[in-house]
């Protein structure tokens, strides 16, 4: 699993980091301005669909079965699945893609009501929104091939798909921007295109992993049935980070001009941590979990739990301090330049914090969740994280007017913690999660050590990097932020094996043993 979760991290962090350079041109051509908004909104409704139906609960109930299906009757009868899944799925999403691109107005009514009373605006959204939509049909098939492919343990290529989206983003925006009406165009087309490239990509590693895949005549076989009932419970459970920023965007789009872009480029950087380590131990555990649960070894399950947990608040707890405590920095040496000015950056920095106080949270969810997955289980993260939707949507409603733009990230941040407590309150209940001594001992003192970290960050913001900022351009400006980067990743090393959060070498060795069967094979 740890493996797993280090390709699937590595590849994702490169993935990140270059869609940082995809924002940065974005803040830089288009600001926090009408053209940013309209394009943020239609890039979200075909990701939010990707996330519940891809990513989300087709995945979630996909995996599973199909790994039991490969463990039990063997790679035929997993691959025939595969294809028919996959045929049902793409028979639905393209009448589901035709209704949209006909009702895309009405869609847009109800995702930003907000933009219905600046026309032009609003008519701009819908036609980024029709030209950016076919990304979804192409992503979800993505999300279902990447599924057989995490089954068969080959993570590399479904984890490295999303680094295409970035590159033909940013070759579109560079050699189109001048051509199309605006920028904004030209990242629309660049995402349902994208979708075609990362489609064919993880289509041809099926291949070579000699499961290639076949769509017959859609048809509802007893398979296919028990996977639409698992999957249409989880359509919110699996979504509930992806729903709770969707309602951020509504109420964003009833507050002044900007709110929009202002929230997306904060989520964006806290996406980076959330993406990278949740993304990575959720994808990687699910299928572990799976294998034990129908292998009859319950306590190996709930002792890969554990690991998983503290893996993911290993790197989560002090990435959340650092972004709340470095978020002017970060935001203005990533996107403070060109048309995205101070007062946006000062807006974007406090949503970031906002939204880091959340991210342990955020992460936890997606470790949590596949213990109920794993299990056949997806009616209760549908009732826990419709409840948690609905405290988004009542928090946000509440904080809109005193908070302003704040409001939606501390909406989404207290949901996120509501939604952990009740996930695992249950599986304690039921005896499917129970913290061991090593996690008892090692998460306070990851805490201890985020708090050193954290301090030593504090100090470097207001000397080190003022220093450097002062009168210098860019070049000293990414000087300074790599300092603070460093010097809060050596505080959190040295003070978390001092306390005894982590033990470096007791990682490195278990890196050794995993990778030790490969080499004999």
């Amino acid at each position: 699993m740890v493996r797993g979760i280090l390709t699937v991290g590595g590849w994702t962090m490169a993935s990140r980091l270059l869609g940082f350079a995809r924002d940065i041109l974005i803040a830089a051509l288009l600001g926090a301005g009408p053209v940013a908004d309209a394009f943020f909104v239609a890039n979200r409704l075909p990701n939010l669909f990707r996330r519940l139906f891809g990513e989300g609960a087709f995945n979630a109930a996909f995996v599973p079965a199909f790994s039991a299906l490969l463990s039990g009757e063997g790679r035929a009868a997993a691959a025939a699945f595969a294809g028919q899944a996959a045929s049902v799925m793409t028979f639905w999403l393209l009448g589901l893609t035709i209704l949209a691109e006909i009702f895309m107005p009405q869609v847009l009514a109800v995702i930003a009501p907000g933009f219905s009373d600046l026309p032009h605006k609003f008519a701009l959204a819908v036609t980024l929104s029709r030209i950016a939509f076919p990304y979804m049909p192409l992503i979800c098939l993505t999300a279902l091939v990447s599924g057989v492919l995490n089954g068969l343990d080959r993570f590399a290529a479904a984890a490295a798909a999303p680094i295409l989206y970035n590159v033909i983003s940013i070759a579109f925006m560079l050699g189109l921007a001048g051509v199309l009406p605006t920028a904004g165009h030209a990242l629309a087309l660049a995402v349902s295109v994208s979708g075609i490239f990362q489609l064919a990509m993880v289509m041809w590693a099926a291949r070579a992993a000699g499961m290639a895949l076949h769509l017959p005549r859609p048809r509802l076989t007893p398979e296919v049935r028990v996977l639409l009932r698992r999957m249409l419970p989880g359509l919110l459970g699996a979504g509930v980070t992806q729903l709770n920023l969707s309602v951020d965007v509504i109420i964003g789009s009833l507050l002044p001009p900007g709110t929009v872009s202002v929230l997306y480029y904060a989520d964006r950087v806290n996406q980076l941590p959330l993406g990278t380590i949740g993304a990575a131990v959720g994808t990687a555990l699910l299928p572990a979990l799976s294998r034990q649960v129908h292998g009859k070894t319950p306590r190996e399950a709930v002792a890969t739990l554990n690991r998983a947990i503290e893996f993911a608040l290993l790197l989560t707890l002090p990435a959340a301090l650092a972004l709340a405590v470095c978020s002017v920095p970060i935001i203005a040496v990533l996107f403070g330049r060109g048309a995205f000015d101070p007062a946006s950056v000062v807006k974007s920095a406090n949503a970031m914090a906002a939204y880091a106080a959340g991210l342990p949270a955020f992460v936890l969810v997606k470790v949590l969740v596949p213990a109920f997955f794993a299990r056949g289980d997806t009616g209760v993260p549908v009732k826990v994280g419709m409840a948690a939707v609905a405290l988004n949507l009542a928090l946000n409603l509440l904080f809109m007017t005193p908070l302003g733009y704040l409001g939606p990230p501390l909406a989404s941040t207290v949901a996120a913690w509501a939604n952990v407590a009740a996930l695992g309150m249950i599986l304690l209940r039921r005896g499917h999660f129970a913290p061991d001594p090593v996690l008892r001992r090692r998460v306070p003192r990851m805490v201890l050590a985020g708090g050193v970290m954290a301090a030593v960050l504090w100090g470097m913001t207001g000397s080190v990097y003022a220093a450097l900022d002062t009168g210098g351009g860019h070049g000293l400006r990414w000087l300074g932020l790599a300092l603070l980067v460093g010097g809060g990743m050596l505080a959190y090393g040295a003070a978390g094996q001092g306390l005894g959060a982590f033990d470096l070498r007791e990682v490195v060795a278990r890196l050794a043993r995993r990778r030790r069967p490969e080499a004999v094979g």
